[in-house]
Parts: C-alpha cells; sequence; structure tokens
C-alpha cells in the first residue's frame, strides 16, 4: 500500500511538474471555485474583460448600460488557462449535453466561423466524430475564406451543425448571411447563432450613416459592428431566414453550473433548427 501511495504521488508530481511547464501561470490561477468547461481547469478566478475595452467606452460614451446586455460577463469573462470567453464556456455545456445522447459513430460536418481559438483547440478539435472546419473571410489560419453573405463555395443542405458567435454583427447584409446559414445548413441540422443583445431595445439599431469609429463605439459597442441587435429583432430575422429558434438559459443549464463557470445569470444561448 505505501509503495502504491509513493507511485501515485510521483505520478502527480510528474504531471503538475507538466503542467507547469507548458503554462508556468497556472500555480497562479489554480483553484476549486469556479471551473472551465472548455479546457476542464479548475480555477480560483475568471479575469475581466481588458481595460480597453471600458476606457473606449468611457471615450466615446457608450450609448447603453453594461447591464443591459444579455450574454455578458465582464467582470468574469476569460479563463486565465484557455482564454475563453464567457459565451464559449456556454457553448462548451451544451455541446457537452447534446454530444452526450448522440450515435458517435457516425461523423458530423461541423463548420466555425470565426472561430475562437481556446473553444477550437481545447474542445472541438478532439471531438473525432466532427469532421470540423473553420471559415472566415479575413482570419488567418481558417480551413475555408468565406464571404458569410455569399457561401459560394459551400453545397446545399452540406453542414450538420454550424457555430456562428458575434458575426452577424459585423456583416452588412446579415439577413442575406442567416439566409446562406439556412441554406448550408441539412435538414435536420442545428447551429448556435449569437450576437450581442440588448435585451431592453425594442428593434434592431442600425443606421448606415453611422460610420466612423467613434460614433460605432457609441450607438453599436465597437468600432467594426454595424447594429446593435435587440432580442425580438434578432430572433424575428432568423425566423425570416427560415429557422426555428430555441432559448436556453439559465434554468436549462442551472444556476450553480451558470455560477461555477462564470456564466452571468442573464445570459441566454440561441440555438436555430431547420426543419
Amino acid at each position: 500500500m505505501y509503495k502504491k501511495n509513493v507511485l501515485k504521488l510521483k505520478r502527480a508530481i510528474l504531471s503538475f511538474k507538466k503542467e507547469l511547464n507548458t503554462d508556468p501561470y497556472h500555480f497562479a490561477y489554480m483553484g476549486d471555485k469556479y471551473e472551465c468547461p472548455v479546457c476542464n481547469t479548475k480555477l480560483a478566478y475568471f479575469t475581466p474583460i481588458g481595460n480597453d475595452f471600458f476606457e473606449a467606452f468611457d471615450k466615446f460614451e457608450y450609448n447603453y448600460p453594461l447591464a443591459h446586455s444579455e450574454t455578458f460577463n465582464f467582470l468574469h469573462y476569460h479563463c486565465p488557462k484557455c482564454y475563453s470567453g464567457d459565451r464559449e464556456r456556454m457553448y462548451a455545456l451544451y455541446f457537452k449535453k447534446k454530444f452526450s445522447n448522440i450515435d458517435k459513430s457516425k461523423k458530423l460536418d461541423f463548420v466555425d466561423f470565426a472561430p475562437s481559438s481556446g473553444l477550437e483547440k481545447y474542445y472541438l478539435r478532439k471531438l473525432d466524430f466532427l469532421n470540423y472546419r473553420t471559415a472566415d473571410l479575413f482570419m488567418e489560419g481558417v480551413d475555408d475564406k468565406i464571404d458569410l453573405t455569399d457561401m459560394k463555395e459551400y453545397k446545399d443542405n452540406m453542414f450538420d451543425i454550424f457555430l456562428c458567435s458575434h458575426v452577424l454583427e459585423h456583416v452588412s447584409d446579415d439577413r442575406k448571411a442567416m439566409k446562406e446559414l439556412y441554406r448550408i445548413l441539412k435538414p435536420g441540422g442545428w447551429g448556435i447563432a449569437m450576437v450581442p443583445i440588448n435585451y431592453v431595445m425594442e428593434e434592431v439599431f442600425e443606421d448606415p450613416n453611422i460610420t466612423t469609429p467613434a460614433d460605432r463605439w457609441k450607438y453599436f459597442g465597437q468600432d467594426d459592428h454595424v447594429r446593435f441587435y435587440s432580442k425580438k429583432g434578432f430572433i424575428k430575422r432568423l425566423q425570416e431566414a427560415g429557422f426555428k429558434v430555441n432559448q436556453y438559459g439559465i434554468d436549462y443549464f442551472g444556476a450553480d453550473v451558470f455560477e461555477k463557470c462564470g456564466i452571468h445569470k442573464r445570459s441566454v444561448l440561441y440555438i436555430v433548427e431547420k426543419l
């Protein structure tokens, strides 16, 4: 028994040394208060969003209270290990629930638009039942250079699943992009569609005359955004494209899970289906 315990201790020490070699900051954030579902790391804390974000909001007089943001935990934003944001952690939670009940002997075609590096590296590319592809018009290192409003490289009914997270607010014609997302999805397929949402607003706010970085920060919350979505407006546009829209929030995931994973109680996941 003594030898077995010594062997276990040695293995634990070797594992810890290996972790320190790959991530020398591990000791600083290790703990058990939180857990990142993307990289499965137990944590003492999540880090807040960078000060440059708040400085820009102050400098350009951002037009809305942050408390009106639906899915945005700016105080517990990044995982210090994989740097995944709060929304990516919510996606990982949903994927784990969804994928636990599927036949993993069948490959699923999955496309990830403007991929998050942490979610891609630490989770999605490790799933051997996915034919996983990444796509974007401007990002380097993606599998496909794709214009979301004209995805001629992709056939009709090509993918089982897509992830389109915080892309549509950058696109000049988001209705056309939504129709393209619907076109490339197989019947019975589903996707995650997410944008910044102000849940107090009644309608989507967009104005083609708002073009300067300062004004876009003020009215849209970022210098490369071209609109700000209301909850009702976002759902309406997705439905007009043909999607069935499902919403999953704290009642679905559980308050304790949201707290453990650093996800704000106002967070909502939008799952779209092609029936």
